[in-house]
């Protein structure tokens, strides 16, 4: 199994777990992103994980076009 495949795994099983206790799902997705960012904090410097987060942030619209990207 891949990273991704663990990774949506997860998520998917927390949203399902969510969302049959009532839970608000946005507040599930912010704390498992708070996880995460600890998680790399553990291995990472704070600089390198606000690159990424960065990074993800500009770059969340899945309709964007890059400039790298061919038609």
């Amino acid at each position: 199994m891949s990273a991704g495949e663990i990774a949506r795994t997860h998520f998917s099983a927390a949203m399902a777990a969510a969302k049959a206790e009532g839970q608000d799902l946005d507040a599930v997705a912010r704390n498992m992103l708070s996880q995460a960012i600890t998680s790399m904090l553990e291995r990472r410097s704070v600089a390198d994980v606000r690159a990424e987060l960065l990074a993800a942030a500009e770059n969340v619209d899945p309709d964007t076009d890059y400039m790298f990207m061919r038609p």
